[in-house]
């Protein structure tokens, strides 16, 4: 049997290449140096300053191995100043063989200043004569991995490039127009950033406020921004239901129905819902809002319009918790009007889950309700018209094109409102989501009482214990969150079982409830019952409870640990109290000592309530990438832009990207090629 060709097997270095993204040639020509170090001059010995990076050159007049406690090469260099000593704990006999006594050297490294005079410890060396030159430029450190040596990734960035096609595609009027006109041309800002003279302004290039940098960022934008508004341009083209509400119909009756008023924002918000829902294109929508501002019942409102107008509506919420605290909901408010509502989660099985897929293949559910499960093959809509996704950023973009495709056989797609409870800071929105709309509930409903926020060391957790003890006698209802920490359930689960059985001790008499992910949901489900129908009167948590749980009388929220959560996660868990009309307070126990991040996210919580603050600080913190999840593709869409510091350069991009699609739309075509690549795929979801 003849042998079969070898497969061409990729070294270590490629494979590590391919993980960093470097597969093109653009790819290393946008692959950026972290830092760079100075190989351009020679310090002599005796100028050294100790814990300075320098360069010296010399002769080696010693070469030899010592046991000073342990095996070290020590090598003694000499220059007309003065000699310094070069110690290395780990070598190869190679390395001592490079080193003899006789050669010349150039190393790089800190110096230290001790008893035994100068010294570098594991310096960078280089074997050379007298006539080897100087580095003519900074030399650049990339990011790398430890299967990714400097030196093959500086040969691999300098190949690509020169190979790389670096023309200019902006028109030089157009860039000119938006205030762009005097930054240089992207291949001389690139060549600039990869090798940087040696006057270069480390500053500068460090905190990337040379212009050289400014082009590359205002690139990067432009073709964020015009990626995105191709898709809104496409999505516009595509045909959706024209959904509207009838006179006296569903909408109005639900209006009529309800035991509470519309607050002005709301209102606003469902207008600008309905009139999207109106248009034969799909309606493509943000809804985002505090904790507590009523998002919910905007969601059922657009619905209803659907319903109303002889279509179906889908809600996905990303746990089950989440959607049941929906479905309940929706359906105190729906089904007394004569609406038939599935309910479709993993743990919904067998005959009872047959119903319901029959329910919403038929089109006998007008509305379907439930987890990811909702956008499983096996489950089929009779007519789709509205698919509301809440907590939107959880979802990854494969799972938010599944749903709106389940209208494909109809060519047609629904209308898609997305809701999130963390908002989003301006730029951010301006960026990540500049093709969608947003609609933002500024203003929280009467009635809501204002919660205070305690910041408590470990130390006083007994004191916290006592705060409890007093609030449930007057009958207040109180929340004991636990942390969870992904990588050890089990962790997780004692910490939580043992606060539990610590409350119970603490105070006899109380109902004490336990809630954890390992909890079946049927068992879920009968705790949050207990806990929301008040006969429980402390309820010990992971984070299951961190977002649309809804207890009016539970006025006191304790959080263990609050420095291992997010600020977002915080301020999420803090809006379940505050929701009747009883005082409410939100208590933070930390474990010291606290990292900088962790004194910046309790500080902000003690000091602000308000969640768009929250958000901004947050995006302090946490930079755009983190705070959006990377759009939650795993491909980060920003890699040089900060959104913050460069919003000039945002605003100029986003002038610029229409202008550039209508007159120019090779130029844009090219630009989002050369940038995104396939991440523009990203942006489409």
């Amino acid at each position: 049997m003849p042998a079969m060709p070898e497969a061409s097997v990729k070294s270590a270095p490629q494979k590590a290449m391919e993980k960093l993204g470097l597969v093109r040639d653009i790819d290393l020509a946008l692959h950026l140096p972290l830092r760079y170090e100075d190989e351009t001059r020679i310090t002599p010995i005796a100028a050294l300053r100790e814990n300075e990076p320098a360069q010296v050159e010399g002769v080696v007049v010693d070469c030899q191995i010592e046991m000073r406690g342990r095996r070290q090469l020590l090598v003694r260099l000499k220059d007309e100043s003065g000699s310094l000593l070069l110690r290395f704990l780990h070598f190869y006999p190679s390395q001592q063989k490079q080193m003899a006594a006789g050669g010349r050297l150039r190393v790089r490294g800190e110096a230290r200043i001790g008893f035994f005079g100068r010294e570098m410890v594991h310096p960078v060396v280089k074997v050379v004569d007298e006539d080897t030159p100087l580095a003519q430029s900074l030399t650049p450190v990339y990011p790398a991995s430890a299967q990714l040596p400097q030196a093959y990734l500086r040969k691999a960035v300098a190949s690509g490039l020169a190979r790389a096609d670096l023309r200019e595609i902006l028109p030089v009027g157009v860039v000119q127009s938006v205030g762009m006109g005097g930054l240089p041309s992207l291949k001389d800002a690139l060549n600039y950033l990869h090798h940087p003279p040696p006057s270069a302004s480390q500053e500068a290039l460090h905190e990337h406020h040379h212009p050289a940098w400014h082009r590359l960022k205002f690139e990067e934008l432009l073709a964020q921004q015009l990626s995105q508004l191709q898709a809104q341009r496409e999505r516009a083209l595509l045909v959706a239901p024209a959904l509207r509400a009838r006179p006296g119909g569903l909408h109005e009756k639900l209006l009529a129905a309800l035991p509470f008023q519309l607050t002005g924002a709301q209102q606003r918000v469902a207008e600008e819902i309905a009139q999207d829902l109106a248009r034969p294109q799909p309606m493509h929508r943000l809804l985002q809002g505090d904790v507590g501002s009523g998002k919910t019942i905007v969601a059922a409102l657009a619905a209803a319009v659907a319903i109303d107008a002889g279509w179906q509506c889908a809600l996905m919420a990303p746990t089950e918790i989440l959607a049941e605290q929906h479905f309940r909901k929706l359906v105190g408010w729906l089904e007394p009007l004569g609406l038939k509502v599935a309910w479709i989660t993993g743990s919904v099985k067998g005959k009872a889950r047959q119903k319901m897929l029959d329910a919403a293949a038929s089109g006998e559910a007008q509305l379907v309700i439930g987890t990811h499960a909702v956008i499983e093959d096996k489950v089929r809509f009779a007519k789709l018209g509205l698919a509301i996704i809440d907590e939107q950023h959880r979802f990854g973009v494969a799972q938010r094109l599944a749903l709106r495709n389940k209208l494909k056989a109809m060519d047609l797609e629904p209308h898609l409102l997305m809701m999130s409870a963390t908002p989003i800071p301006r730029t951010l929105a301006m960026t990540y989501f500049a093709d969608l709309d947003v609609s933002t509930i500024d203003e929280l409903p009467p009635g809501r009482s204002p919660i205070v926020t305690k910041v408590f060391t470990e130390s006083k957790r007994h004191d916290v214990v006592d705060k409890i003890r007093g609030a449930v006698a007057d009958g207040a209802q109180v929340y004991w969150v636990c942390p969870l920490v992904e990588e050890s359930e089990v962790v997780d689960l004692r910490n939580a079982t043992e606060t539990h059985a610590e409350l119970s001790a603490a105070l006899p008499g109380a109902s004490v409830g336990l809630l954890h992910g390992r909890m079946s949901s049927t068992d879920k489900a009968a705790v949050m019952a207990q806990f929301s129908g008040g006969q429980m009167s402390v309820l010990v948590a992971t984070t299951v409870i961190e977002v649309g749980v809804d207890v009016p009388n539970a006025s006191l929220m304790v959080i263990e640990h609050a420095e291992r959560f997010g600020l977002a996660q915080l301020h999420q868990l803090r809006g379940r109290v505050g929701r009747g009309a009883k005082a409410s307070a939100c208590v933070l126990i930390y474990s010291p000592p606290l990292s900088d991040t962790g004194k910046a996210r309790l500080k902000a919580m003690a000091e602000t309530t308000d969640g768009f603050e929250i958000a901004r600080r947050d995006l302090d913190i946490r930079g755009p990438g983190e705070f959006m999840g990377s759009r939650q593709s795993g491909a980060e869409l920003l890699r040089f832009a900060d959104l913050q510091e460069d919003a000039p350069l945002l605003v100029a991009a986003r002038a610029l990207a229409p202008r550039l699609l209508d007159e120019h739309p090779e130029a844009a075509r090219r630009q989002v090629a050369r940038w995104l690549g396939t991440k523009a795929e990203y942006l489409k979801a």
